[in-house]
């Protein structure tokens, strides 16, 4: 199988996806760019992972490579598309080759149909028509979101991020040495991700005499301000802000930490960090409006939700962790479980080509899995 896998660019969460696909199909398997990383973030500390990895084809770099790319997108048996030009797609899909979009929600902002960009909906709505689009769903409000344009309407499959997954000797060791009372918070400091939220809820628990610790990860324009709230609720020995962390040292933060606290609301598109705080061991409490949740965090069993903005709600639920901490422990090791045996990058390339083999078999629709990568998105309010 030939498989072309076309976005803007690399990143880190789609390294492990693009490396597993590498070693089944080597050759047959290529990612392209289709634009240089932006300098902005070069300058934030992100790497320029184009140049990398041997399957990376620079399409923006010369005008041969952009015909070769295009060669290889119409050639492919499978191609998988994000943020890149739809350009790249008109003559497979004219031919009704196999193709996927791999896209996030599409109102982030709110549900105005009238938003989605008039030229890219008559695109899907000219194709979707053909038995050989698909939609995989970076969000699992992903496939409601497209259904109100009246595209990809039973052809949506559940997809998202896929982190690098660290498998531990002994699970139950890391779990049990978590101190308790540790609680994590690791976002940028911006509204969306609502890190006033982390110190209303400190506020709280010292309030009511409970003994934690939590420690804020990250930078932002929020950064000074919440500072500010942390020194006049006199919370400065529970809440600790540590300033911009390289991604590679997050994940020994929440290693170290019991509870993961994840509280964007539904700009949060899918929400790696759900990902690796839930391999990490911890017991999340996120919100509900956040596009991995509904997929990877089963309500009481891996994790907690709260309703997107309900502070009341929040605060219940990670008392709850704090006067439970065997249940703490239990939902960590199933939040961890849920990654290393369901939610991981091998799991969905695997997945991915069965999927494809199917649909290119004749298969109308199929229904392979009762869970996780590939298996039918479901349309959900949100």
């Amino acid at each position: 199988m030939r498989l072309v896998f076309l976005s803007n660019f690399l990143t880190v969460h789609q390294i492990p996806f693009c490396e597993f696909m590498y070693q089944k199909l080597g050759d047959g398997f290529c990612f392209v760019a289709t634009q240089e990383i932006e300098a902005e973030r070069l300058t934030q500390g992100y790497s320029d992972l184009n140049h990398q990895y041997p399957f990376v084809i620079r399409s923006y770099e010369s005008e041969e490579e952009m015909e070769r790319a295009q060669k290889l997108t119409d050639d492919a048996d499978v191609v998988v598309i994000g943020s890149a030009p739809m350009e790249f797609l008109q003559r497979r899909l004219s031919e009704r080759k196999l193709t996927f979009l791999y896209s996030e929600r599409l109102y982030k902002s709110g549900c105005q149909v009238w938003k989605f960009p008039v030229r890219i909906f008559k695109f899907y709505k000219k194709y979707t028509r053909h038995k050989s689009f698909y939609l995989l769903c970076a969000s699992a409000f992903t496939a409601g979101d497209f259904a109100k344009t009246g595209t990809f309407l039973g052809r949506t499959y559940k997809w998202g991020y896929f982190p690098k997954t660290c498998q531990y000797d002994d699970v139950n060791a890391m779990i049990e040495n978590k101190a308790p009372g540790t609680i994590l918070w690791a976002a940028r400091f911006i509204d969306w991700k609502h890190p006033e939220y982390v110190v209303e809820v400190a506020r709280r628990l010292k309030a009511e005499g409970y003994d934690f610790q939590i420690k804020m990860l990250g930078s932002g324009d929020r950064w000074d301000g919440i500072a500010n709230m942390v020194r006049q609720a006199g919370l400065e020995n529970h809440v600790q802000l540590t300033g911009a962390i390289p991604a590679e040292e997050v994940r020994k933060f929440m290693d170290a930490a019991s509870i993961f606290l994840f509280t964007s609301d539904k700009e949060e598109g899918w929400g790696a960090v759900l990902n690796e705080s839930m391999n990490s061991g911890c017991a999340v409490v996120a919100s509900d409006a956040i596009g991995a949740v509904p997929y990877l965090l089963r309500h009481g069993e891996n994790g907690l939700q709260f309703k997107s903005g309900d502070v009341d709600e929040l605060h219940n639920k990670v008392k709850y962790l704090l006067d439970n901490p065997e249940v703490c422990a239990s939902m960590g090791q199933k939040a961890y479980g849920t990654i290393t045996e369901l939610w991981n990058a091998e799991t969905a390339a695997e997945r991915l080509l069965e999927l494809a083999n199917a649909l290119m078999q004749g298969e109308k629709r199929p229904n392979l899995y009762e869970s996780g990568p590939c298996s039918k998105a479901e349309i959900l309010k949100g």
